[in-house]
């Protein structure tokens, strides 16, 4: 795709569209096939079957408000692409949320008197930020999600400059996931003493800091580890129940004894063997590997 300086647009939203008139043009434009996810949303859903270009796919959403469930299955799809497969798919997740985008810089504009662009920008920003790490795909209503995040980066710039607000529509509240906060101290540092006590897995660390201490998305992180989605979410979880019965007992928090700390070594010891024979059961034998 290449489009020259003078050819470019000014404004962040348009430019998005115009870099998606790029990808989706002849002949070889951005498509999905829909066939694959007709197993979540069922046949009857009304879908079109078989490959759709993207924006056929935004048309057809556009015009079935209502289709909720399907909605959900698309953008979860979506998202999950942008995450995974290249910034083409980034552009195109954003390029589908346009009319929403749009339609919240036009409310927000409304006794705004900085520049347009800015107010776009900040939108945009909000956005992309939801869509590369914020939005839990296994929560409901993930584009709700993304266009919540766009307006309130929007809301919030028109606040730090002193625009009266106007009134907008209200978007359901998502919330994050449970993670200890004060009074317990910066919770990096309280992570490093869970791992020292073997609460948390040296290996694990890294990814528990960035999931619930960076809150990036979970996609990213267990394709780089070779893990299921489901299985680094569940394992996150338990490391978010040890560590909660562990500032319960006082353990992150106070002087620990030998006796304690050898209770969690054993424990710690117990969960690398699961783990390792969990592991040795899905990986082929080296003859088998061989063959």
């Amino acid at each position: 795709m290449t489009v020259s300086a003078k050819d470019w647009p000014d404004s962040p939203l348009d430019a998005v569209d115009a870099a998606f008139a790029k990808l989706t043009c002849d002949p070889d434009p951005l498509s999905l096939d829909l066939d694959q996810l007709t197993d979540p949303i069922g046949a009857d859903s009304g879908l079109p079957a078989g490959v759709i270009t993207l924006p056929a796919l935004g048309q057809w959403l556009l015009q079935h408000p209502r289709a909720y469930t399907v909605r959900d299955v698309v953008w979860r799809e979506l998202i999950r692409r942008a995450r995974l497969d290249g910034p083409e798919w980034v552009i195109a997740a954003t390029a589908l949320a346009m009319p929403a985008l749009r339609r919240y810089a036009g409310q927000l504009r409304t006794g705004w008197a900085g520049d347009a662009d800015d107010l776009d920008a900040e939108i945009l920003t909000g956005f992309l930020t939801a869509l590369r790490d914020r939005v839990d795909l296994v929560r409901p209503a993930p584009y709700a999600a993304l266009c919540k995040a766009a307006w309130r980066a929007g809301y919030e710039l028109r606040q730090r400059d002193g625009a009266e607000a106007t009134p907008v529509e209200n978007l359901e509240h998502v919330t994050g996931p449970r993670t200890p906060k004060r009074p317990y101290g910066h919770p990096d540092l309280l992570v490093r003493r869970a791992v020292q006590l073997g609460i948390v897995d040296v290996c694990d660390e890294q990814p528990y800091i960035d999931l619930r201490l960076g809150h990036r998305a979970v996609e990213p992180i267990a394709a780089r580890l070779g893990l299921a989605v489901d299985t680094l979410r569940r394992r996150v979880e338990r490391i978010d129940e040890r560590i909660a019965d562990a500032l319960a007992e006082g353990l992150l928090t106070e002087v620990t004894s030998p006796r304690a700390r050898d209770d969690l070594a054993r424990k710690a010891s117990k969960r690398q063997r699961i783990r390792a024979g969990r592991s040795a059961a899905v990986s082929p034998s080296p003859a088998l590997a061989a063959a």
